[in-house]
């Protein structure tokens, strides 16, 4: 995939926020939410350490752009993120009506690094965005930073100050 010089500035971000939630204990996830003339509407990074396992970057970007853009703005919003949204984040992508979606990782490349190290496999299936909504335009995986997402990881899995148990282990 070929991106733009300015889209590799959101996708750096990305990669900077979930830097931001490991060096803050959590999963190295992080995402963007752009509108379409290039403004950063909004940011977050991954927030499941509280073991609110529902506070993924992607989804609050969802929840924040139904609450303050119209469905126009929403629709030419693109979201660039680290990882490819997983199906709960797709759904809330699809109904609030956000448009393209740009990811660094994809879930295939993140569940094939989780077996590398051994990490148990999450409660959901890892199923590609457009399995989950179709319309959305995606766009990913980016090879010029998958090996600083795939670096954040294993350094995540591979950290002796999480706490223990199968929270900690499966991936968001």
């Amino acid at each position: 995939m070929v991106v733009k010089d300015v889209e590799l500035q959101y996708l750096r971000r990305c990669v900077a926020l979930a830097a931001e939630a490991l060096e803050a204990g959590d999963e190295p996830f992080g995402s963007v939410l752009v509108g379409a003339d290039g403004e950063v509407l909004a940011e977050d990074h991954n927030r499941v350490a509280s073991g609110d396992r529902t506070r993924h970057p992607e989804f609050e970007l969802a929840r924040w752009s139904a609450a303050r853009l119209t469905p126009g703005e929403r629709a030419a919003a693109t979201v660039y993120t680290s990882g490819e949204h997983c199906p709960m984040c797709a759904a809330a992508h699809a109904w609030v009506g956000l448009g393209r979606v740009v990811y660094v990782a994809s879930s295939e490349q993140l569940t094939g690094w989780l077996a590398e190290l051994g990490v148990p496999a999450a409660p959901v299936r890892p199923l590609p965005i457009q399995e989950v909504a179709p319309d959305v335009v995606v766009e990913g995986p980016v090879p010029e930073l998958t090996q600083e997402v795939r670096a954040l990881h294993f350094r995540f899995h591979r950290r002796t100050d999480r706490p223990a148990g199968p929270q900690a282990l499966a991936p968001r």
